[in-house]
């Protein structure tokens, strides 16, 4: 068993039934993107999953996830970046890595209830409810 900080990281299978149409779909997609099946799946469930969980503010981990320092999915969207553009400088990559980020962090701010921000205090607060 492979750990990470306590997390089983090894590979299993997951099986699910889908129909034939939506197969071929992700497969003529995952082929445009130079991907297997596996991991256009595994990608676009990761993705999917960021936009459930991206307004969670209740400093939890999500279930079954490996940490961040996993770097699993970064690694994907830096692949993904590099197909699209071939070549990359630093800059490029950190700005296609960190826009979903910044864009989770705003909307956290505006809905969260417990966040608020003090231009008094300088920043960002945490609301005792």
């Amino acid at each position: 068993m492979s750990t990470d900080d306590g997390v089983d990281t090894s590979r299993t299978s997951v099986r699910t039934y889908v129909p034939a149409y939506q197969k071929d779909e992700w497969e003529r997609q995952a082929d445009r993107m130079d991907m297997s099946l596996s991991e256009f799946v595994r990608s676009m469930v990761q993705a999917g999953r960021r936009g459930f969980d991206g307004g969670s503010d209740d400093g939890a981990d999500r279930a079954g996830e490996p940490p961040e320092s996993d770097n699993g999915d970064l690694e994907g969207q830096v692949v993904a970046e590099l197909r699209k553009r071939e070549c990359c400088s630093w800059d490029d990559l950190v700005t296609a890595v960190t826009d979903d980020i910044e864009s989770e962090l705003e909307r956290t701010l505006q809905e969260s209830p417990r966040i608020q921000h003090s231009p008094r205090q300088g920043g960002y607060v945490l609301e005792d409810p």
